[in-house]
């Protein structure tokens, strides 16, 4: 199946050059273009893209607004931001980002940007397939019986070390975070890679202990050491790993932040 995909860009010689590109990705199907971000919000709000091409520098809202502002959808799809400008990078990825792509286009680089949505996707629907099989009936002694659901869930979460899997207990998670493209699990003396994104780790850690503080944190509030309020109304959290280190909370968290801890 094709992945519909979103152009947004207020050049057109610069949409133009992508859709050319994208063109040639069988998986890949352009199915809209928009000029600036009003147009991107209203065309994502009326249909499920699967991929945005979003341009940064645009007049009004930019891209990295316009990445903010999906977040908040209930099924976002998943952004590549394609610019001429490198020092956006970092905060593109506190958006969620998959990619970041600069201008003038090289196809080799566009398609390791489309392998990473491709492999996100895999994951994704694979886990949504173990949990349909979970349900569906078995043939036992002849007989067809209704399967039980399954509900088997392990407080371990799979993370790499030196070529090597190993499985965190939750409990030892101080916090999650994204650096550039990637995902880390911190714990007391480590920092390990997974696989996981995110999102699909606050899903899987127990919500009672984990707080999303931010668009690129996500922390053990059994591990909070300290809360230093910052400016324009949000915190920083010192946790209780072995550098003491400091976890940003943004303005919408720092309210439901308080909430939780009834301050």
């Amino acid at each position: 199946m094709k992945l519909k995909a979103l152009i947004v860009d207020d050049e057109y010689p610069a949409r133009k050059e992508l859709r050319f590109l994208l063109n040639k990705f069988d998986n890949i199907e352009v199915v809209g273009e928009a000029t600036n971000a009003q147009e991107a919000l209203t065309l994502i709000k009326a249909l499920d893209y699967s991929i945005l091409f979003l341009d940064i520098e645009m007049p009004g809202m930019n891209g990295l607004e316009v990445g903010a502002r999906i977040q908040e959808l209930p099924n976002p799809p998943h952004v590549i931001f394609v610019t001429a400008y490198d020092e956006y990078a970092v905060k593109a990825f506190e958006v969620n980002a998959v990619d970041y792509i600069l201008k003038p286009f090289d196809e080799k680089r566009l398609t390791q940007a489309i392998n990473k949505i491709m492999k996100i996707n895999q994951r994704q629907a694979a886990a949504a397939n173990d949990s349909a099989k979970a349900g569906e009936a078995i043939t036992t002694g002849g007989e067809q019986v209704a399967a039980k659901p399954q509900h088997i869930k392990i407080d371990r979460i799979p993370a790499e070390k030196q070529g090597k899997t190993i499985l965190v207990n939750e409990s030892d998670i101080i916090y999650a975070f994204t650096e550039q493209d990637y995902v880390y699990i911190k714990t007391f003396t480590d920092k390990l890679f997974t696989r996981f994104t995110l999102k699909e780790l606050e899903s899987r850690l127990n919500s009672t202990m984990f707080f999303r503080t931010h668009r690129c944190y996500l922390v053990n509030l059994h591990k909070v050491k300290e809360i230093i309020p910052f400016f324009n109304g949000t915190y920083t959290l010192i946790v209780e790993d072995n550098e003491k280190s400091e976890v940003p909370v943004s303005r919408a968290q720092a309210k439901k932040l308080r909430k939780i801890l009834g301050m």
